[in-house]
C-alpha cells in the first residue's frame, strides 16, 4: 500500500539532497574562483587557463561521462544545474561548460562507437575542451544549407570548408564537424566527423570582436584538404543531420539554464545594489517602484525556473521534450533580456559603467535569443509540435 509521501510528487523545482549539494557546490566556485577574474576575462576576451583547469578539476566538464571513462555518469539536470550556477557569476564561462557536456559530450555518448569513447571521452573529462561546429556563412538558422564539403578518399575522408560562430574554438582540442558528402543529396549528404586540433589543413581563423559573452571565443574554422581517418567518423555517412538536430534540441535547455542563471545573477545585484543605495534619506528599495520591479523579475525568474527544469527532466525520463526544449529557450532569454535591462535601470547611471556588473548582464544576455537557434526558429518549432499533437 502506498503511504501519503507515495502519492504527492515532489515539486517540479525541488532538489535532491544530493542535487542541491551539487548546486550549492558549483555556485561557491563560481563566486569564490571565478567572480575576481570576470572584468579582465571580459576586457581581454580572454578565458584565464588558469580557470579552464580548475573546471576540470572541480569535474564540471565530464558530469555526463561514465566513470569508467573518467566522468562523474552525473545526469543531464546536473549539468543544467552546473551551467545555471556558473551563469549566476559569469554566463561566458558558463559557454564552455555547457557546449562541451551538452553538445559534443552528449553526441558522443550517443553516436560514436564504444572505441571512439574510449578514445576521445576520458581527454575530454580531464583536460580537452570540446567544441561544435555546424554554423556557417550561408547556415545560420537554415543549418542544412552546409557549404563545407567532405570528399572521401582511400583512408578516410577530406574536408574543405570554412565554420563560422564556433563558440570555445580557442580553447578546444576537439571538434565536432559538419560536412557534406553528398551535396546532390542535400541534407541527407550532411555528415558528422571528430576533428582534433593540429589535424593538418585545419585552422582556427578570426576570432568575433562580440557585443557580450566576451570571455567566450567565439571563431572561424578554416579546412583546407583536411584529411581525417575514417575512424574520425561520427555515427553513419549522411546521418548528420539527425545527430545535428537531436543534439541542439538538449542544447537549447542549456541556453535555457544559462539565461535562467544569468537573470538570477542580475536579480541579486540588483536587490542587493537596491538595500545600499539611498535616495531621499533612505534605501530605494523601500520604495514602492523599486519592490515592485523587484518582485516582477523575480516573478519572471521562477517561471523560466519552471520550464527550463521540466524541459531538463523530461529529457532525463526518456519522455519528449522538442516543445519544452524551444519553450523554456524562447521564454528563459526573453526573461534574461528583461530582467537584465531592469537591473541597469535600478543601478541607474552605475548601471551604464562598467565598474558595476549589471551593464555585463545587459549585455551577456542578447545573445540568448540569436544562438543555438533564434527566437523565431523556437516559435516555429514550438508551432510545429503544438499544431502537430494539440494541446
Amino acid at each position: 500500500m502506498l503511504t501519503e509521501a507515495h502519492r504527492i510528487p515532489s515539486p517540479l523545482t525541488h532538489l535532491s539532497e544530493e542535487e542541491d549539494l551539487f548546486f550549492s557546490t558549483v555556485r561557491k566556485f563560481a563566486e569564490n574562483t571565478i567572480a575576481p577574474l570576470v572584468r579582465a576575462m571580459d576586457e581581454e576576451q580572454k578565458i584565464a587557463p588558469e580557470l579552464v583547469e580548475k573546471i576540470f578539476a572541480l569535474g564540471l566538464m565530464g558530469i555526463e561521462i561514465p566513470e569508467e571513462f573518467g566522468g562523474a555518469e552525473g545526469s543531464f539536470f546536473d549539468a543544467v544545474l552546473a551551467i545555471e550556477a556558473i551563469s549566476t557569476v559569469d554566463p561566458a564561462v558558463a559557454v564552455l561548460v555547457d557546449v562541451h557536456n551538452t553538445l559534443v559530450i552528449n553526441a558522443l555518448r550517443r553516436w560514436a562507437t564504444e572505441a571512439q569513447q574510449r578514445m576521445w571521452l576520458p581527454r575530454l573529462a580531464s583536460s580537452t575542451v570540446g567544441a561544435y561546429a555546424l554554423s556557417e556563412a550561408s547556415s545560420g538558422s537554415d543549418a542544412f544549407a552546409l557549404l563545407t564539403r567532405a570528399e572521401k578518399i582511400e583512408d578516410g575522408y577530406r574536408l574543405n570548408g570554412r565554420k563560422l560562430w564556433i563558440s570555445s574554438a580557442r580553447e578546444a582540442g576537439l571538434f565536432i564537424v559538419f560536412a557534406n558528402i553528398d551535396p546532390a543529396a542535400g541534407y541527407r549528404g550532411i555528415t558528422a566527423f571528430v576533428v582534433e586540433k593540429g589535424t593538418p589543413g585545419f585552422s582556427v581563423g578570426k576570432k568575433e570582436d562580440k557585443l557580450g559573452i566576451r570571455a567566450s571565443s567565439t571563431c572561424e574554422l578554416l579546412f583546407d584538404n583536411c584529411e581525417v581517418s575514417a575512424g574520425n567518423l561520427l555515427g553513419e555517412p549522411g546521418k548528420g543531420y539527425k545527430i545535428a538536430i537531436e543534439t541542439l534540441n538538449e542544447g537549447r535547455i542549456g541556453i535555457g539554464a544559462q539565461m535562467l542563471g544569468l537573470a538570477e545573477g542580475a536579480w541579486r545585484h540588483a536587490a542587493r545594489y537596491a538595500q545600499e543605495r539611498r535616495q531621499f534619506g533612505k534605501p530605494i528599495a523601500e520604495f514602492q517602484a523599486v519592490q515592485f520591479a523587484l518582485a516582477q523579475m523575480a516573478t519572471d525568474i521562477e517561471a523560466a525556473r519552471l520550464m527550463v527544469y521540466n524541459a531538463a527532466r523530461l529529457k532525463d525520463a526518456g519522455q519528449p521534450y522538442v516543445r519544452e526544449a524551444a519553450m523554456c529557450k524562447l521564454m528563459a532569454s526573453q526573461v534574461a533580456e528583461r530582467v537584465a535591462s531592469q537591473c541597469v535601470d535600478i543601478f541607474g547611471g552605475n548601471g551604464f559603467v562598467r565598474d558595476y556588473p549589471a551593464e555585463k548582464y545587459f549585455r551577456d544576455s542578447k545573445i540568448g535569443k540569436i544562438y543555438e537557434g533564434t527566437s523565431n526558429m523556437q516559435l516555429a518549432t514550438i508551432a510545429k509540435q503544438m499544431l502537430k499533437s494539440g494541446l
